[in-house]
């Protein structure tokens, strides 16, 4: 089996470098999903609320316990607050609905999904694709709801035991400069998109001189998008792909690797947790494989300069009829 190596987060809690992102994995196979993976040598599950899969991701890491592939201590659960929940008295009840639909315990990493807050639905209500719209599906509706509040709700999670370590998702460096003015409990990890085309080098160096983990979504760029909507896949297929690159690929030759490890090799080697995901076993062992070799400095570099400021998870242009320029 693959030695996946940890990072140490600023909670003390150890998170494996490599996870299995489960955005997009259809709910119906997502028990089974999580369960060969964790065979295969997962250790580290990436959800969110707005994945609508998470009762099925917890019954997969059940099975995997109840068969004694590995202990509740071995897997590490990532999952997020959604942006309708943001007031205090919605965080911790949210909170605890999530731990009870994973069904483990406890949430090894919890993180605001989005720097924004949205009018409150009734859990009961949202069922994909409710997404950003109200509970109408007419329109995005927002709420006033400061950071401050929503993370000082967030340390409660910690202090009840339902979080071991909490952090944020999307975050912008004003933000976390903010939120670090108030902390009691401190960030323990920034979770952003990342890729060659969108590399982010000075929101990742204030994250790691603050001792703050970044783990990258979307490793693979367009390739993420290509099979969503317009609003997501036309910027995609406008560029190449990075599985084709020119400079990744000569480097993947070189290396005796696949595109995909270069990529994910370029964020580990660079201290950045990675969560791809695939449903081909031999791509999925390959994924975990980001550390058996090291990439020269010159690589790492020529792979950088390709970034182009391309992002692609972006509601300021997804959100048509009621763009959120969170990233302006």
């Amino acid at each position: 089996m693959v030695s996946v190596p940890f990072l140490t987060l600023a909670s003390g809690y150890n998170m494996p470098q490599v996870g299995f992102g489960l955005w997009k994995v259809p709910r119906e196979t997502t028990a089974e999903t999580v369960y060969n993976a964790i065979k295969l040598g997962y250790r580290l599950f990436d959800g969110a609320y707005d994945y609508q899969n998470e009762k099925e991701a917890g019954e997969g890491v059940r099975k995997a316990i109840a068969d004694g592939l590995v202990t509740r201590e071995e897997i590490f659960i990532t999952t997020k607050l959604w942006n309708n929940y943001h007031k205090k008295e919605h965080v911790l009840k949210m909170a605890k609905h999530q731990n009870d639909t994973w069904g483990l315990g406890y949430i090894d990493l919890y993180l605001i999904h989005f720097p924004i807050a949205l009018e409150f639905i009734d859990p009961s209500e949202f069922e994909f694709p409710a997404w950003w719209v109200d509970s109408a599906r007419s329109g995005v509706a927002l709420d006033k709801v400061p950071i401050a509040e929503t993370w000082q709700a967030m340390e409660a999670t910690v202090d009840v035991g339902i979080a071991r370590s909490i952090g944020v998702s999307n975050f912008s460096a004003q933000l976390i400069y903010d939120i670090q003015s108030y902390a009691r409990h401190p960030i323990s990890a920034l979770q952003i998109e990342h890729h060659p085309y969108l590399v982010q080098s000075e929101l990742i160096k204030l994250a790691q001189e603050n001792n703050i983990a970044v783990t990258a979504y979307s490793s693979f760029g367009p390739q993420s998008f290509l099979e969503l909507p317009p609003d997501f896949s036309d910027k995609a297929k406008a560029v190449g792909p990075l599985f084709e690159n020119e400079c990744v690929v000569a480097i993947a030759a070189k290396h005796g690797k696949t595109s995909a490890q270069i990529l994910l090799r370029w964020a580990t080697q660079r201290g950045i947790a990675v969560i791809p995901k695939s449903n081909s076993k031999d791509r999925l062992l390959q994924n975990l494989d980001v550390s058996s070799f090291c990439l020269t400095e010159d690589e790492i570099k020529s792979i950088s300069n390709l970034n182009c400021g391309l992002r692609f998870n972006d509601p300021g242009e997804y959100l048509v009829t009621s763009p959120l320029r969170i990233f302006a």
